[in-house]
């Protein structure tokens, strides 16, 4: 840490002070007691700072109504419909994630592991919302011939 101008300056991000404003010791171990955890890549605000709160958060807003006018639509009895809307809201915040420095509350853990995990399940519903019987939109002959004695009209 040095002083430039009667300010203290870091040399690097990783001897940032502690809140005693002493400079950190740089190590590999993990310390015994944890104080905070570190905000996850990407997960400051996705507006400015004077903005209010919904729009510092737009992102995950979005998602989560997404995610809610689908499960709307599935207790309204339109079932498909409504899980693939869930998944696409899913798959959105996959692309979000990816795309956008910042995500607010969007971001849970690394970059990576927030789109896989995004990716993932919103495929997965959308494809298991296809597949719902009564009369499937994807039918896969795997499945179909693996689940050959399941009960089924014949």
């Amino acid at each position: 840490m040095r002083e430039i101008d009667g300010e203290l300056t870091v040399a690097d991000a990783i001897s940032a002070p502690d809140a005693d404003g002493e400079p950190r010791r740089v190590t590999r171990r993990f310390p015994l007691f944890t104080r905070d955890t570190a905000r996850p890549e990407g997960g400051g605000r996705a507006a400015p700072e004077d903005a209010p709160a919904p729009a510092r958060q737009w992102p995950v807003l979005a998602v989560l109504s997404g995610v809610g006018l689908g499960l709307l639509l599935t207790a309204l009895d339109v079932f498909r419909y409504g899980t693939i809307l869930i998944g696409l809201a899913l798959l959105a915040g996959a692309v979000l994630r990816w795309v956008l420095p910042d995500v607010g509350m969007l971001a849970v853990r690394s970059r990576f592991t927030d789109m896989v995990t995004y990716g993932i399940l919103g495929t997965a519903i959308v494809l298991l919302a296809m597949m719902a019987q009564p009369e499937p939109w994807l039918e896969i002959p795997l499945l179909d011939d693996t689940l050959h004695f399941t009960i089924r009209e014949r």
